[in-house]
C-alpha cells in the first residue's frame, strides 16, 4: 500500500494550520507520520525519554515539519502546543498524533480553536485495500483492519493480537491517561462487552454483572470510547416514525474481537460505515452521522446515515442472500428518498427491488465507501 487514505487531505491541511491525527492504538498512525516527514529527525515520541527532555526543553529539530506523537499524555499538552503555534506562526509544519480522542482531551484549559484541524485513523477497509475479490473479503473478514494481524495473514496471530491488544489498552494506555483503579473489573468489562454487540447496551444490567455502581460502569464505557476501543451509535429520532429513546448500541474498532460470525460481519459493517463518516465530518465539514433505527412496535434496520439529522442512507445486515427486510422496506418507505441498501456476508445476489433497495454482497457494497 503506497499511501493511507488520509494523505491527501491531511497535506494539504498541513499548509494552513497544525494537523491532529488520533485513532486507536497500533492502527498505523506512527508509520503514516513518518512517511510524510521530510527529515527523519522531525519526529518527537513523548513515549521516549530522550524525546521528551527535548520536548520538555522546547529543543526542537531544525526542520521543516514536526511530528509530536503521544504528547497528549503529557497533562499540560493543550497550552504547550498552544504556545508552540503561537511562536512559530505557522511556519513549520506540524502533525500531532494520539491513540486517545484528541478531541475530548483537548477540553479545559487554554483553547487551541482555530491553531488545528482534526482528523481520525481508522483500520484498513475493503476500498482503502481495493478489495475486489470476495475471498480477499474474506480474508480481512477473518483477520480484522488492523495493520498488524490483517498483514499477518495469520487468523492465530490475529487472534494472539486482539488479545494482547485489549490487555495494554487497559492495563497501560488507559492507566496512563485516566485515574483507575479497579482495573481487574474493566478487564472483565472489555471481555464481557464483545458478547453484546449489536443491541442496545443496558448498563444497568452491566451494573448489576460487575457489581459496580451506574456511575462507574457508565464512565468506565466512556473510556473505552476516548481510547478507541468502542464506538457508540445513537439511535435515530424523527417526527415520521414512533422511534424509542434507547440505549445507544457499540462496536469494536477491532471487529476481530467478536467471535461470532454474524455479529463480526454487522461489527465489520459498523466499521466500515463509521470511518466513511468520520472522514465526511473531518475532511469535508459534513454533518453526517451514523446511528440506528428502532420503533415502538420493534421495527429495527441497523444503521441509517443522516445528514443534518435527515436519513439519506438506510442500511440492513444479513449474512447470507434473503429477502429483503420488512422493515427495511418500512423505512425506505418512510423516508423515499433515503437509499435502501441490504448487504451480506456471503451472498451473491446483486439487484435492485420494486422498492428501489439495492441487494448486494457486502464487498461491493463496501468498496463504495473509504
Amino acid at each position: 500500500m503506497e499511501k493511507r487514505y488520509l494523505e491527501p487531505s491531511v497535506l494539504k491541511d498541513l499548509d494552513k494550520k497544525m494537523v491532529f491525527v488520533a485513532g486507536p492504538r497500533q492502527v498505523g498512525k506512527t508509520t503514516f507520520a513518518k512517511k510524510l516527514l521530510p527529515e527523519p529527525k522531525g519526529y518527537l515520541n513523548w513515549d521516549i525519554p530522550d524525546h521528551r527532555e527535548k520536548i520538555l526543553r522546547r529543543e526542537y529539530p531544525a526542520a521543516s515539519m514536526i511530528v509530536f506523537d503521544e504528547i497528549h499524555k503529557y497533562k499540560q499538552w493543550r497550552n504547550y502546543l498552544k504556545g508552540y503555534y503561537d511562536q512559530f506562526q505557522g511556519s513549520v509544519k506540524t502533525l500531532v498524533t494520539g491513540s486517545a480522542r484528541l478531541d475530548y482531551y483537548r477540553y479545559g484549559g487554554d483553547s487551541l480553536q482555530g491553531r488545528y484541524h482534526f482528523y481520525r485513523m481508522f483500520p484498513f477497509t475493503v476500498k482503502e485495500l481495493s478489495i475486489s475479490r470476495s475471498n480477499d473479503f474474506l480474508d480481512l473478514f477473518k483477520l480484522g483492519g488492523f495493520p498488524e494481524p490483517f498483514l499477518s495473514g495469520s487468523e492465530t496471530e490475529a487472534r494472539r493480537w486482539t488479545r494482547e491488544n485489549r490487555h495494554l489498552l487497559v492495563n497501560e494506555e488507559i492507566i496512563s491517561l485516566e485515574n483507575v483503579s479497579d482495573t481487574g473489573t474493566l478487564q472483565l468489562l472489555a471481555m464481557r462487552l464483545p458478547e453484546l454487540v449489536g443491541s442496545p447496551l443496558s448498563l444497568n444490567s452491566l451494573r448489576e454483572d460487575l457489581q459496580v455502581s451506574h456511575k462507574t460502569i457508565s464512565r468506565w464505557v466512556e473510556i473505552f470510547e476516548r481510547l478507541y476501543m468502542i464506538f457508540r451509535l445513537s439511535p435515530l429520532g424523527s417526527s415520521k416514525i414512533r422511534a424509542v429513546k434507547k440505549e445507544k448500541k457499540h462496536y469494536f474498532f477491532d471487529w476481530n474481537t467478536v467471535r461470532e460470525d454474524g455479529a463480526r460481519f454487522e461489527n465489520m459493517t459498523a466499521l466500515h460505515l463509521y470511518k466513511w463518516v468520520c472522514y465526511k465530518q473531518d475532511s469535508e465539514g459534513l454533518n453526517y452521522d451514523l446511528v440506528y433505527f428502532r420503533d415502538t412496535d420493534g421495527r429495527e434496520v441497523d444503521f441509517v446515515v443522516t445528514d443534518n439529522l435527515q436519513p439519506v442512507l438506510l442500511v440492513e445486515v444479513k449474512s447470507s442472500d434473503r429477502e429483503i427486510s420488512k422493515n427495511l422496506k418500512y423505512l425506505k418507505h418512510k423516508f423515499p428518498d433515503a437509499r435502501g441498501v441490504q448487504v451480506s456476508l456471503s451472498g451473491e445476489k446483486d439487484y435492485i427491488s420494486a422498492e428501489g433497495i439495492r441487494v448486494m454482497p457486502g464487498f461491493k457494497f463496501f468498496s463504495m465507501l473509504v
